[in-house]
Parts: structure tokens; C-alpha cells; sequence
């Protein structure tokens, strides 16, 4: 159960997830330099219009892209609040996938497995690239790319899994359905 993991704050904070009983939380792995960055801003909008109703918002940056979230916890939190006036909580960077993957990575994917990048203007170059670089890259669970966001509801279950060519419309349409 999601209830069941920790994850460290980007202050240090070693943060339970218990705490987050009851509440909508939306998971995302992040990059400053990413095609996708810019969902940053309806991610914030969400949290601003939601969180009072019981949206939480766990954002945390990853590398592992691209090498697309290259600075400090600090560096990442300073540009999210100057270019996009982030006010939800981020994590300390982490890695999504492989042998130092966060553990609630590894349980998420357990839950919700990659389906797909449905229609967007980068499907064909993200199924190529990926392709290239393994034959069976679209059988495996694994985190593909930034912005991959997991929805979990009230009780803890792993709804849906959005990859970064979600539109943002459908992610904030089935947190509100949670809520």
C-alpha cells in the first residue's frame, strides 16, 4: 500500500505517506529542462485549486532524462518557484527507475504498467528513441520519461498512471472525479 513508503523532502525531511490518509495525491517525477516542463504550470494551478479539497502533490526530480534536472534541490526548487510560482512541497531528486529507484517507484509501476503515449506531437519521436535503444522498451513498466504522473485516491490505490503526453485536461479531470 502506498501508506507503506517514506520519501525524503527536499529540505531533508524524511516525509510518511500514512500522513497522507484520505487525501488525492498525485505523483510526478520532474525536470527543469525538460519539452514538458511547462506542465509545471498546470500542475501548481491544480494544487492551488484543489489541495483545499484534499489534492496533496508529490513532485520529484529526476535526472535520469535527458540529464534534464541537472541542479541542487535548491537550484530546482528556486527555478520552479521563480519561472512557474510553484507552492507545492518538492522531494529531494531521485531516480524513477533501476537499481537506486525510489522504492514507491517500484511500487507504482508494480500497479500501473506503461500503456502507451496515446496521441501527441512527440509520440513518434519518443517511440523511436526508445526503440533504438531497446526492442522491448514498451512491454516494461518503467518510467519512459519526465513528467510521468501516477494518481492515487483516498483510500491509497494507484488509479492511473498518465504519461507526459497526457493532456493536462484529462490528469486534472480525474484528480477532481477523486476529490
Amino acid at each position: 500500500m502506498i501508506y507503506d513508503y517514506t520519501i525524503t523532502t527536499g529540505k531533508g525531511e524524511e516525509l510518511n505517506l500514512a500522513d497522507y490518509k484520505g487525501k488525492v495525491i498525485l505523483v510526478v517525477n520532474t525536470a527543469t529542462g525538460c519539452g514538458f516542463t511547462p506542465q509545471y504550470a498546470p500542475i501548481e494551478q491544480m494544487y492551488r485549486d484543489y489541495h483545499d479539497q484534499g489534492l496533496e502533490i508529490l513532485d520529484i526530480p529526476c535526472n535520469q532524462f535527458g540529464k534534464q534536472a541537472p541542479g541542487t534541490d535548491e537550484e530546482i526548487h528556486e527555478f520552479c518557484t521563480m519561472h512557474f510560482n510553484t507552492t507545492f512541497p518538492q522531494m529531494k531528486k531521485a531516480d524513477v527507475n533501476g537499481e537506486n529507484e525510489l522504492p514507491l517507484y517500484t511500487y507504482l509501476k508494480a500497479q500501473k504498467g506503461f500503456e502507451g503515449f496515446g496521441e501527441h506531437p512527440y509520440k513518434a519521436l519518443l517511440e523511436k528513441m526508445f526503440a533504438e535503444a531497446d526492442p522491448e522498451w514498451d512491454k516494461k513498466p518503467d518510467i519512459k520519461w519526465n513528467f510521468t504522473k501516477f494518481v492515487i485516491d483516498r483510500e491509497g490505490n494507484v488509479v492511473v498512471r498518465f504519461e507526459p503526453t497526457a493532456e493536462m485536461s484529462e490528469v486534472e479531470a480525474c484528480v477532481k472525479s477523486l476529490l
